[in-house]
């Protein structure tokens, strides 16, 4: 029984490392953003994790924009950018190689996917 119970944990902490060491959110991601009207924008973010608080900026062709209110949970993420008065709320999500995100513009939702930058 405690054989038993020992492998269960030991293998949940395995999970759990390997789980933080794949679904790394921290630095520079890049990818193309569809704004509902059509335009294509290639955008960057990069990212700082501090246990479950999420901070950095946001790259687009108009500019550079704080990351505001930033919160991640496992591999979940919310955040929020102010473009000129204008909060738009980005919810994601982390996987090994990528990050699936979600923009709402407004009422308006844009899926995009971004990959690690250089």
């Amino acid at each position: 029984m405690k054989r038993k119970i020992f492998t269960t944990a030991l293998l949940s902490c395995c999970f759990m490392i390997a789980m933080a060491a794949f679904a790394d959110l921290n630095g520079k991601w890049v990818g193309t953003l569809s704004t509902p009207d059509g335009q294509a924008l290639d955008v960057s973010y990069n990212f700082k994790v501090d246990g479950e608080k999420l901070t950095g900026t946001a790259s687009s062709p108009a500019g550079d924009v704080t990351v505001d209110d930033g919160k991640i949970k496992g591999d979940d993420f919310t955040f929020k950018v102010n473009v000129n008065g204008t909060d738009y709320p980005h919810s994601g999500k982390v996987y090994a190689d990528s990050v699936a995100m979600n923009v709402d513009f407004g009422g308006s939702n844009a899926h995009f996917v971004l990959k690690h930058g250089k």
